[in-house]
């Protein structure tokens, strides 16, 4: 259980020019800038991303999420010649999802949309946050009709058009379900992940689906008071087992990305032991949370006063990662889901 902190949104809050928002990815991925962060010597290194493997050790264990972004927005006509903005959230079962409306008014219980001339659906209920829950209609494979009518959900701050697809998605994406990226991921190539691999360095799979639980906006001023909207997670038997077999020898468990830290956090036991399980998670991390099963953090740099700084800074403190995230800016690091990286040990 955690302390009840009277930490204020505010508290957290950062100032960040508008030209420090990534726009593009960085090309090839792994040449986006590194800023490692030392927090036993609190010392700040500029590097590039490649350069990752100087700070990684054999024996510690990658853990990364394995989770697809899937073409989750889409455009529905209502039956007056009304345009729907539908964003998938979270699928139930084979035919039925939660999806976030624009306008939300639109979206009443009953209501029948269509999508292009191969998808509708019908709202049948509304969630006590706003989303809906719609059941779709369609001929063939669901995943096939998405792929036609569907985009990339890209957050609203990119206005930039992202010419590669697959360039929001890690290299390791296996499993379609997410609604954004794990962003932290998009830096890794295939030949960097091969190069740690032989270094030593074991890689351990899980899988969050990227919902609005990651991203909605902090709304209330006590930051206890927010409520994590619910996303699904899994952790398989081999992945439980290469991340226990390491925190019993003590080895060092690096999260790529603030999703892989929700998920083992979400299962992790007093020692940082996780077991093999999937479920739903609304797990909120903020100080003075101390993590038990995270030793350290790949991630990119976050919205000021959002869930995610807050979640980082159950490592480092929250002082200290504004005076990080100062330097950031001032350095000229890139910011957001297309940003720069930085290393947290």
């Amino acid at each position: 259980m955690q302390e009840k902190v009277q930490y204020r949104k505010s508290d957290f809050y950062y100032d960040l020019p508008e030209e420090r928002i990534a726009q593009t990815p960085a090309e090839p991925r792994d040449s986006s800038r590194l800023l490692v962060y030392d927090r036993n010597a609190k010392t700040i290194t500029d590097k590039i991303f490649r350069d990752v493997s100087e700070y990684l050790q054999a024996g510690d264990v990658l853990v990364v999420n394995n989770t697809k972004v899937i073409p989750a927005r889409m455009y529905a006509l209502t039956k007056n010649g009304g345009v729907v903005e539908v964003l998938l959230l979270k699928r139930y079962d084979l035919n039925t999802w939660e999806v976030l409306m624009r306008p939300g008014k639109k979206g009443k219980i009953g209501v029948t949309m269509t999508i292009g001339d191969k998808l509708s659906f019908t709202v049948k209920d509304i969630t006590e946050t706003g989303e809906r829950i719609v059941e779709f209609a369609y001929e063939g494979a669901f995943e096939d009709v998405l792929n036609e009518v569907g985009t990339m959900p890209l957050p609203p701050y990119i206005r930039a058009k992202l010419e590669n697809q697959a360039r929001y998605n890690t290299v390791y994406s296996k499993v379609d379900g997410s609604a954004a990226a794990p962003t932290a991921g998009l830096h890794f190539t295939d030949e960097l992940l091969s190069n740690l691999k032989a270094k030593g360095v074991e890689v351990a799979e899980v899988l969050l689906h990227v919902g609005l639980g990651t991203f909605r906006p902090v709304s209330e001023d006590i930051i206890t008071d927010h409520k994590m909207h619910s996303e699904f997670y899994e952790i398989g038997e081999k992945s439980a087992e290469i991340i226990n077999r390491a925190k019993r020898e003590g080895r060092r468990i690096i999260a790529v990305g603030t999703t892989s830290v929700r998920t083992l956090e979400s299962v992790a036991d007093d020692n940082g032991m996780v077991r093999a399980c999937s479920g739903n998670t609304e797990i909120f991390l903020y100080p003075p949370y101390k993590m038990k099963c995270v030793d350290g953090l790949i991630t990119n740099f976050h919205l000021p006063e959002s869930t995610l700084i807050m979640l980082v800074s159950c490592l480092t403190g929250r002082e200290e990662i504004l005076d990080v995230y100062k330097y950031a800016v001032e350095n000229k690091y890139r910011f957001f889901s297309f940003g720069d990286a930085c290393l947290i040990v």
